[in-house]
């Protein structure tokens, strides 16, 4: 059963995916649509639970359910994931790569890079210390308030910057 983002509990387990580029307006409608209808529908076992969404940025898709009193089943995470695909594959974007390092450029623009090539960002100066990163690894709603956006030098990346 779908919910506003915000009425999620902070202990609701998130899945964050980021799309390689910004959805447009009419690509990001169709998106929110989808996973509207996916949320509404999105279940355990036969158990519906609650769920939802956010697009953050214009491309990176957040997935929220509450777990206290249904866990996501290994099938309700792979039906998650065709939805994924079924727009990977509508907008040719890569939303299921998990090499992906981004950073905020500004406050509302987001470069995404293949993790294969952030050395070179940080040697050309593209990549600083402070340059706001995101975590895709948070596992809870709560965590994206204090530990999604990071600074570099505060995340994984600070090996890049040691000399």
């Amino acid at each position: 059963m779908y919910l506003e983002f915000d009425q999620m509990p902070a202990h609701a387990r998130v899945w964050v995916y980021q799309a390689d580029r910004k959805f447009n307006e009419e690509e990001l409608h169709w998106v929110e649509e989808r996973l509207v209808s996916f949320c509404n529908q999105w279940n355990t076992h036969g158990s519906m639970m609650l769920t939802s969404f956010r697009v953050k940025f214009g491309q990176v898709v957040i997935l929220a359910v509450d777990e206290s009193r249904l866990g996501a089943s290994g099938c309700s995470i792979d039906s998650s994931v065709r939805v994924l695909r079924e727009i990977e594959e509508k907008f040719g974007v890569n939303l299921l790569d998990q090499g992906k390092v981004s950073f905020l450029e500004n406050e509302d623009s987001l470069v995404v890079n293949s993790v294969f090539g952030i050395k070179e960002k940080v040697a050309k100066g593209e990549l600083r210390p402070d340059a706001v990163t995101l975590n895709p690894l948070v596992k809870l709603k709560g965590d994206l308030e204090n530990n999604w956006l990071l600074p570099a030098k505060d995340s994984w990346l600070n090996k890049y910057f040691q000399n």
